[in-house]
């Protein structure tokens, strides 16, 4: 299975959901992108839910050998989430990427002045909140997301993502309520094999997405 593009993804994963809503399963909800990649499947879903969209920016901490593999995320002023395996295994500590943390706090606050122009985060306690992404692949942007939001006491809190990896979705069971995917293959390498269009988005782009009507 794979999808044309984001928002076709974001259809698929819209269903699923909308069907929760049906049921009484997704009351007063507010769904919150992980940018930039899951702001057009984000966009999808709160249409069809009529739900407000806002962005929750979170940002990989990389290796220093290589940054595009994360060890570790992190979400405004909150303290980063390592993954604590990479870290053995690199032999690295949380204090010897003070530097990269740092920095990448810098480009979320950058981010989210950016992304909102001035408007104020959405309050979530008490909401029905569902995260969203364009895939799941090792879980720790995802759970850095999932730990911010939860202690904004939402009513519940759901990870929507339209293909995952089996481990990731195990590794998260407990920082959800629930995990919603369209597609777990059986084998896993990276997101965008799962996509015939996985281009990078732009800034503007995501702007765009936001601004436009979805409902709530």
């Amino acid at each position: 299975m794979r999808f044309q593009d984001r928002r076709e993804a974001g259809r698929a994963l819209a269903a699923p959901l909308v069907e929760r809503q049906r049921s009484g399963l997704l009351e007063n909800p507010v769904v919150l992108a992980l940018p930039r990649g899951g702001v057009p499947v984000a966009g999808e879903i709160a249409g069809a839910l009529r739900a407000p969209l806002d962005v929750l920016v979170v940002r990989k901490i990389g290796a220093p050998f290589n940054p595009e593999v994360g060890i570790g995320a992190l979400v405004g002023e909150e303290p980063p989430v390592f993954d604590e395996r990479a870290l053995a295994v690199l032999g690295l500590t949380p204090e010897q990427l003070s530097g990269r943390v740092d920095a990448e706090r810098r480009e979320t606050r950058r981010r989210e002045e950016l992304y909102r122009g001035g408007r104020p985060a959405p309050v979530l306690r008490g909401r029905t909140v569902v995260v969203v992404d364009d895939g799941l692949a090792t879980g720790v942007t995802a759970r850095a997301a999932l730990r911010a939001v939860r202690a904004a006491a939402p009513a519940r809190l759901l990870l929507a993502v339209p293909v995952c990896s089996h481990q990731a979705t195990e590794a998260l069971r407990e920082e959800a309520d629930e995990i919603v995917y369209v597609y777990q293959p059986p084998h896993f390498e990276a997101v965008g094999q799962w996509y015939d269009d996985f281009a990078q988005l732009t800034d503007d782009e995501v702007v765009r997405t936001l601004r436009q009507p979805h409902g709530g």
